[in-house]
């Protein structure tokens, strides 16, 4: 590699999705910074191990945790699932930071969307959706200790994430260049999925820079195939 390209290369901001730490991008992250790049991965509030009071984190504080990562910018802001919502949150505030969006099986969402507006209590524990992942095969090429990690180590996801709805305001973060990795899904379905009006696709025809790749993999591509997610990310903003 280039040192001279990797010296103005944009600080990359690794998020996570649902029930995540910044431990969820370590693999990730080593081989980027391996390749000379400057890399900071995410635990956003109450995605701690010990929290006095998860059931009070709201979508605001997790957006906001992404914008002070962001900083003035540039970076290349990364978001894994469901943090496609702070994250599209972020890029509303400060579209000029962000000189390209990575969004790893996820999409960027609408103004107004919730993951869902419906849910009751204070978090929502991975126990809650485990079954129906696995079955749906988002858990595809993890290995059982993966899975183990997985379960042992995800934290109950804020009630405020999943059912506060996203206020978007400035057009100019659908002219960020973007890139989304199809994992889970391929490319095609994805496409298909969001011509059929699925909600959770939603923001896809809104974009006017998104570019859409394939990684087949499970859901966790930052555990089953990391060398080819960093390689994405590591491409992505130069």
């Amino acid at each position: 590699m280039d040192p001279a390209s990797s010296a103005v290369a944009p600080r990359i901001v690794l998020v996570p999705g649902f029930w995540l730490g910044a431990w969820a991008w370590d693999e990730v992250a080593e081989i980027l910074r391996e390749r000379g790049r400057d890399v900071v991965a995410l635990t956003l509030p109450g995605l701690e191990r010990e929290h006095p009071a998860r059931g009070e984190v709201t979508l605001e504080d997790h957006a906001r945790a992404v914008l002070d990562a962001i900083g003035d910018g540039p970076v290349v802001l990364v978001a894994h699932s469901g943090a496609a919502f702070p994250a599209t949150i972020a890029i509303d505030r400060r579209p000029d930071a962000v000189a390209h969006a990575v969004w790893v099986d996820t999409c960027p969402v609408v103004d107004g969307q919730a993951m869902d507006a419906s849910f009751e209590g204070d978090a929502m524990p991975i126990e809650a959706a485990w079954d129906e992942e696995l079955e749906g095969g988002s858990m595809r090429d993890l290995t059982e200790a993966q899975l183990a990690t997985l379960r042992e180590r995800a934290v109950p996801e804020p009630a405020g994430a999943v059912r506060d709805a996203a206020v978007l305001r400035d057009e100019r973060r659908l002219d960020v260049p973007q890139t989304l990795i199809a994992n889970a899904f391929s490319v095609e379905e994805y496409r298909a999925y969001a011509e059929q009006g699925a909600g959770f696709l939603r923001g896809l025809g809104e974009q006017r820079a998104l570019e859409l790749v394939d990684l087949p993999t499970g859901h966790w591509p930052m555990w089953s195939k990391p060398r080819e997610l960093a390689d994405l990310i590591d491409a992505a903003g130069r």
